[in-house]
């Protein structure tokens, strides 16, 4: 029987563990495919994707640096994309390109089940205003917290966000608003880093009075570049979770799109910890 191809595309990409997963995935699923992590040249991404889906390929997921530009490439797009203006999961079918974005279901998924924290009524804290920010929102205010403020190193990056997404706060009645972190005072039930602090080994960029003893300190890195946000959440009483949930989530959502059916996402998880 002939597999489907599929694929990851970034630059770099040779970290990535969709490959892995994916692969686990069709295993456990029964499902006749092949998947492979491609190096996309950084001036070359709207090339290679078409390249791809004209040599059979069926769907790509898209990492950093083209999460933006896939969105903009893309013939349609999901109501996620529109809001996030970022994707990263696309579908070929009859010459077009569909474009989703998985991150933030995986996200919402992954603290919902895999940390146990129902997230209606909480307050949370997003850290970022950039592309994996923009993909989380949506799929956190429709989980309906009472607050979410959104903080950004640049405050007018935050604000854009919040602006973006006002009419479904209001619509899910979540109190939204972006903050200046100098202005910091309260603290949350969540704390989510999504900016880019961890990749650089950077200092966390929130002071530690937004935790809570027992807050969930969530930062969507994971292995060695979450081990310095883990460590300021244990330090402060709060229970720190890195974000390789989170993949292994937007993967099995990325999967559903694709196949039809929900990977055992907990088995998974279970197998990738171990091997990691």
């Amino acid at each position: 029987m002939p597999l489907d191809p599929y694929c990851v595309m970034g630059h770099p990409i040779a970290h990535s563990r969709s490959p892995w997963i994916h692969r686990r995935f069709a295993a456990l699923t029964g499902q006749a495919l092949q998947y492979e992590a491609q190096l996309v040249p950084l001036d070359g991404f709207a090339s290679a994707v078409r390249a791809f889906a004209a040599s059979g390929g069926r769907g790509c997921n898209v990492t950093v640096p083209f999460k933006l530009e896939a969105a903009q490439l893309a013939d349609s797009c999901s109501a996620r994309v529109q809001l996030a203006g970022a994707a990263n999961t696309l579908s070929f079918q009859d010459g077009a390109i569909h474009a989703d974005n998985t991150d933030g279901l995986g996200l919402v998924a992954d603290i919902e089940h895999g940390a146990g924290l129902p997230l209606a009524g909480r307050d949370v804290l997003l850290i970022g205003a950039g592309g994996a920010a923009a993909g989380a929102l949506a799929p956190l205010l429709e989980r309906r917290p009472r607050r979410l403020v959104v903080v950004n190193r640049t405050l007018a990056r935050a604000q854009a966000l919040v602006q973006a997404h006002s009419a479904l706060a209001a619509l899910q009645k979540v109190e939204l608003l972006a903050v200046d972190i100098q202005a910091l005072e309260q603290n949350f039930d969540l704390i989510i880093n999504a900016s880019a602090s961890s990749l650089a080994g950077a200092d966390v960029p929130v002071p530690a009075q937004v935790l809570r003893p027992g807050s969930l300190a969530y930062d969507m890195m994971y292995g060695t570049a979450a081990q310095g946000f883990l460590a300021w959440a244990a330090q402060h009483g709060a229970q720190g979770r890195d974000g390789l949930g989170m993949l292994v989530e937007q993967a099995a959502e990325a999967f559903a799109l694709w196949r039809g059916l929900r990977p055992p996402t907990a088995q998974v998880l279970a197998e990738l910890r171990a091997l990691l």
